[in-house]
């Protein structure tokens, strides 16, 4: 497929995926819904809707999503977000966050500042594996997808807290 298509559309494809696989359901519920009879017809409703239902976070994660080309790589293993990067790099607990902010410098370099008592971990936000974020991210009570997909987005210089724990942290579980 390299040869056929440039890399750039290969990327805006695997980028949106999910959306496009989605859509193709929804038209395939819709052409099954044409067909003679309610059972059949029926079926052809229900998966069309799900489809439909299944574009919205489709959507949200594309446009989340970063090429990956930052230094370090991130994984999202059993609500632990770790970090691997070149000179840095480190582990926090979803349950264990605090403040959830992102910094961009003048240059146009943006990275996730998670902090928890005694660390703050600073994530590119376009590091390898980074998109796993927004569905992390949205786990936090209170923390909408739309700020979130609008500060990864945006272009406003400085450091902007998203998200911070109403309450502070029990000393035990």
């Amino acid at each position: 497929m390299s040869g056929f298509l440039r890399p750039e559309v290969v990327a805006l494809l695997v980028r949106w995926r999910e959306v496009i696989g989605a859509c193709a359901v929804v038209v395939l519920g819709l052409w099954i819904a044409a067909s003679p009879g309610p059972i059949v017809q029926g079926f052809g409703y229900v998966l069309a809707v799900v489809a439909a239902l299944a574009l919205i976070p489709a959507v949200r994660r594309a446009r989340f999503a970063s090429d990956g080309q930052g230094p370090g790589v991130v994984q999202v293993i059993e609500g632990r977000i770790l970090y691997m990067g070149p000179l840095t790099g480190g582990a926090v607990s979803l349950g264990d966050l605090t403040a959830l902010a992102v910094r961009r410098d003048p240059d146009g370099t943006a990275a996730w500042l998670l902090t928890e008592p005694g660390q703050v971990l600073m994530v590119p936000v376009d590091a390898a594996g980074a998109d796993v974020l927004f569905d992390a991210f949205t786990t936090l009570p209170g923390l909408g997808a739309q700020r979130l997909l609008a500060a990864r987005q945006g272009s406003r210089s400085g450091e902007q807290v998203l998200w911070r724990r109403a309450s502070p942290l029990a000393l035990t579980r």
